[in-house]
C-alpha cells in the first residue's frame, strides 16, 4: 500500500484518520468501528462494504496490553 496514499485516505463517514493493518489487508477507522477492505490494493472506501469491527479490535493496543483474555 502506498504511503503517500494512506496519508491522504480518510474515513468516509467521520472524515478521521484510518489505521491500516497489513496482515488483515484492511484500513481500520477506531472511532466508527469500521475495516474498510483493501482489494488488488486499492482501498474500498464504501461504508456498505466495511466490516464491523469487534470490541477487542477497536482497543488501542499498549506495551501493557497482551491480547489474550
Amino acid at each position: 500500500m502506498d504511503k503517500q496514499l494512506l496519508a491522504m485516505l480518510v474515513c468516509p463517514l467521520c472524515k478521521g484518520k484510518l489505521k491500516y493493518d497489513r496482515d488483515a489487508g484492511e484500513l481500520h477507522c477506531l472511532y466508527d468501528g469500521l475495516a474498510y477492505p483493501i482489494q488488488d490494493d486499492i482501498p474500498v472506501m464504501l461504508p456498505d462494504e466495511a466490516r464491523k469491527m469487534d470490541a477487542d479490535e477497536k482497543l488501542p493496543t499498549s506495551p501493557g496490553r497482551t491480547g489474550e483474555a
